[in-house]
């Protein structure tokens, strides 16, 4: 039998896409950007002029520094500092499909009727919240723990940093979080993430596989709904 396909637009470097992987899908990723360490098929194409037929559901992580908490980071150096606002277009394109979508993005961004879902949730040393969108009905795990007690890293385009070192103590409100996180070795950032292939860059902008691994299992099922009604 055939394994479903599923689009990963926006895909970046697969952290999304593995998920799908890993709950019974046959990933194609397509971004603007070349993606060489991707793990499936990619296609180096434009995600919002890419054909969305011939799929049987469609995952999308847009660009979210519009809605990033960093996104003032770099106002003023940079020569343009204006980043894409593509939530709502990219909505349209996908609700227009028919098919089980889901949009992924970070907290603060225009999702609507979203789950949001933390590294604490699956077992994983990484604090990283993010927000996914569905026309499919999905139900969150768990909540994470309040103030992520246990060794976590915060994996971004720094790096990784914590407030808890491996073995210490936690920082967390003593004196200036600036001045006392920690870094965090870039093997132990991928460890903590559940990715072993990619580069700093790469897995400062994506996902861990376990969030679309949950989410991936409500739209196998909706797949296989549809394809019995069919």
């Amino acid at each position: 039998m055939t394994k479903p396909r599923l689009l990963d637009l926006f895909c970046g470097a697969g952290g999304a896409g593995m998920g799908y992987h890993q709950a019974g899908f046959e990933v194609v990723g397509v971004d603007i950007n070349q993606q060489k360490n991707y793990p499936f098929e990619f296609i180096q194409a434009d995600a919002m002029t890419y054909p969305l037929d011939g799929f049987d559901a469609i995952h999308a992580s847009p660009p979210c520094q519009a809605y990033s908490a960093g996104k003032n980071m770099w106002k003023g150096r940079l020569a343009d500092d204006r980043h894409p606002d593509l939530v709502s277009a990219t909505r349209e394109r996908l609700i227009a499909t028919g098919l089980p979508y889901v949009i992924e993005n970070v907290v603060g961004s225009p999702l609507v009727n979203y789950i949001t879902l933390c590294g604490d949730m699956f077992g994983l040393g990484v604090k990283r919240h993010r927000l996914f969108e569905s026309n499919v009905e999905m139900q969150p795990p768990a909540k994470c723990r309040r103030g992520h007690p246990d060794f976590v890293a915060s994996v971004f385009g720094g790096g990784g940093l914590s407030r808890t070192p491996p073995g210490g103590s936690t920082t967390h409100g003593a004196g200036n979080f600036m001045q006392r996180r920690v870094h965090v070795p870039h093997e132990d950032c991928k460890k903590a993430m559940g990715i072993d292939w990619m580069i700093r860059d790469e897995l400062s902008q994506s996902i861990p596989p376990a969030y679309t691994k949950y989410v991936g299992k409500y739209l196998m099922a909706e797949v296989q709904a549809l394809a019995v009604a069919a």
